[in-house]
């Protein structure tokens, strides 16, 4: 059982500035830290709310002076079952309430406008994006930092299935989830190396069933609460739809076509497609087929065999490392032995990095600038340009050691 006194903090321990999106998991984390004595803060992070207009056909750069949407511009909403909706807002006040620890609403409506320019971007140019890893990099781990600075607080804390640990040098490291199935350090690896010492991960060493007996048990009203499982500006799911309505030039009819370039059948967009899809594609030719390249220009799908979509190799680039490479052996002269994790919902795969020129041209997302390329033991499918490439200590492979952005594969 767990002692329900909930409100014996202790500023002496520090002042921590807990992300609160109405979960299950973040109110866990608040009560646990509040219940080891941290003057615990509670802070949603507003992004927008259901119905309400939060991106307009303009530049996230133009977002500042066009707070409003132009006369019969086309808009991207919140979803009501998103992670950041107004009902999560309520609920996560209702639990900060409960522990009776201050509340606040941190505005990132505008900051948040980059999120969705990145994501439809990134489509676009027929690469397949990961907005909730550019999130965490940029508004929880980024901007909620800079306000716990303004407000005094000596660390920030979320929900996330991930530990903090620390090196042999003393610094702080970035470690898996104890729950193998909810493990979020793939998510967190574009935190920089800097805000680790100051990260706070209550429940990483503990399993789901057991946040949600701990919720009960302190009487934390989210206890049964589902988990989001959609992206908060996508509603419904309906991306495609989401990117027609910001950029109508997109649906157009192209081509499917196999392997040796003749026409299969007829598509209404390139961005409607994923490397590696199989449903949706209604194309038979006499055996299972896949998404295995897309051509932007010309508005092409490539669809073929599974083995198709086996790759050897890929070159990351925005590489963040949360550990010292050469530490771990890891430089430019020779292949180094990691686990590599190259989609969310896969496992880590044998591989083998090494350090490489960053040839990248202009502006990265990140701002950071590195690349490393990874060999795999054995070929992998559907590796794709545009997700995150996370690697992981073989000897001891908890250790996050950092990570890039999929830029390149090659096949053989």
């Amino acid at each position: 059982m767990i002692d329900a006194g909930l409100h014996n903090s202790d500023s002496r321990k520090g002042k921590v500035l807990v992300a609160m999106s109405g979960g299950v998991d973040s109110s866990v984390a608040a009560a646990l830290l509040q219940r080891e004595g941290y003057e615990v803060v509670g802070c949603f992070m507003r992004l927008g709310s259901p119905g309400e207009a939060i991106d307009e056909l303009v530049p996230y750069e133009q977002a500042a002076a066009c707070p409003t949407p132009a006369k019969g511009g086309r808009t991207i909403r919140i979803g009501h079952q998103g992670c950041c909706s107004i009902n999560d807002a309520a609920d996560a006040r209702a639990v900060a309430a409960l522990l009776d620890v201050p509340f606040y609403v941190c505005n990132f409506k505008k900051d948040f406008g980059r999120i969705v320019d990145y994501f439809a971007g990134e489509y676009a140019a027929g690469r397949t994006p990961n907005p909730c890893v550019r999130c965490n990099d940029w508004l929880k781990f980024g901007k909620l930092h800079e306000y716990a600075l303004q407000i005094g607080a000596d660390f920030v804390a979320s929900g996330h299935y991930a530990r903090i640990g620390r090196g042999a040098d003393g610094r702080a490291t970035l470690l898996r989830g104890v729950d193998a199935d909810k493990d979020q350090s793939y998510v967190l690896f574009g935190a920089p190396r800097a805000t680790l010492n100051s990260m706070m991960l209550p429940i990483g060493g503990m399993e789901k069933p057991r946040v949600r007996e701990v919720a009960r048990e302190l009487g934390l009203p989210v206890f049964d609460k589902p988990d989001s499982q959609e992206i908060c500006f996508v509603p419904d799911n309906d991306y495609a739809g989401m990117l027609e309505r910001r950029d109508p030039g997109l649906a157009r009819e192209g081509a499917f076509v196999d392997p040796s370039g003749k026409v299969v059948g007829t598509h209404s967009g390139q961005h409607r497609f994923t490397i590696g899809q199989r449903r949706g594609l209604s194309i038979a030719l006499g055996y299972p087929v896949y998404v295995v390249s897309k051509n932007v220009e010309a508005n092409t799908v490539t669809v073929g065999p599974k083995e198709l979509l086996d790759c050897v190799s890929c070159v990351a680039n925005e590489a963040n490392w949360l550990v010292d490479p050469k530490g771990h052996g890891i430089g430019e002269a020779t292949w180094t032995p990691v686990l590599a994790k190259y989609r969310y919902n896969t496992d880590a795969v044998s591989a083998s990095v090494r350090i490489v020129e960053d040839t990248t041209q202009g502006p990265v997302p990140s701002g950071r600038r590195g690349a490393f390329e990874v060999r795999f033991d054995e070929p992998q499918q559907a590796v794709t340009p545009g997700q995150a490439i996370v690697l992981y200590a073989k000897e001891g492979p908890e250790l996050v050691l950092g990570g890039g952005w999929i830029a390149t594969v090659a096949k053989n």
